[in-house]
C-alpha cells in the first residue's frame, strides 16, 4: 500500500493557484485555509480531490503548498484536468490530527 490513509472525509477546500508543466511532470500550487496549514508539512501527505499526494513545499505566509504529479498520475486523476482558480477538496493526514489531540490532552 502506498500513500497514506485517505478516509474520504473532506476537511476543507482549497484553490488552485498555479499549474506549471515541467517536462512530463505537472507542478500544482494550492491555497488552503490558514487553520488547515498546521497539518501540511513538506514530504507529508495530503489528499487533494481524493488523491494521496506528497507535499513538496509549504508557504505559511501565503497559506499555500505545492506538489508534483508525474505523467502516469496525471492520466489517472481528475486534478490534472482542473484549471487555475478552481476549487479542490482537501483532506489532511489523520495522523497529524491524532498527534495534535494527544498533545492537547483531548
Amino acid at each position: 500500500m502506498g500513500g497514506h490513509f485517505v478516509q474520504g472525509h473532506v476537511d476543507s477546500t482549497g484553490e488552485i493557484v498555479s499549474m506549471v508543466p515541467e517536462g512530463d511532470s505537472l507542478w500544482v500550487k494550492v491555497r488552503a485555509p490558514k487553520e488547515l496549514m498546521r497539518f501540511v508539512v513538506p514530504k507529508g501527505f495530503i489528499a487533494v480531490d481524493g488523491t494521496s499526494l506528497t507535499v513538496v513545499s509549504v508557504d505559511d505566509e501565503d497559506s499555500c503548498f505545492d506538489f508534483m504529479m508525474v505523467e502516469y498520475t496525471q492520466r489517472k486523476v481528475v486534478i490534472a484536468m482542473k484549471k487555475v482558480g478552481e476549487k479542490v477538496n482537501l483532506e489532511v493526514d489523520i495522523l497529524g490530527k491524532y498527534v495534535e489531540r494527544l498533545i492537547k490532552g483531548g
